[in-house]
């Protein structure tokens, strides 16, 4: 039943847009999935969709907070260990699921719980 949902999608975010010229991460978002939700920069992408509902699975299975908090950790230990925010950012375990598996619009229906786990 939990394999059904999706996060709710608004286009056109100004939240996006803000947090893309910041470049806090390192890199420009075009998306991004905070809780239930997920802000697209521009118009609706499949493959972006993909990219945050893996995201928000994420999220779900580490009840939000835990998630949030293990990104940021295993962030600050990308900048440390290779001392850049972008590399930090690529090297999260989180990311590397989503980036890796955001093509794979079958993914959700078949991926295991904690999948970021492989990751590490």
């Amino acid at each position: 039943m939990l394999r059904k949902l999706r996060p709710f999608v608004f286009e056109d975010s100004r939240i996006v847009r803000f947090l893309s010229k910041l470049g806090i991460l390192g890199i420009r978002p075009i998306a991004i999935s905070f809780g239930p939700f997920v802000f697209l920069k521009n118009k609706r992408n499949p493959v972006m969709e993909n990219h945050e509902a893996i995201h928000f699975f994420q999220q779900l299975e580490l009840l939000f907070v835990f998630q949030w908090i293990l990104y940021a950790l295993f962030y600050l230990i990308g900048l440390i260990k290779h001392r850049g925010r972008a590399k930090a950012y690529y090297s999260n375990p989180f990311e590397k699921e989503a980036y890796e598996k955001q093509g794979n619009m079958n993914y959700l229906e078949t991926r295991e719980w904690f999948s970021w786990r492989k990751y590490l």
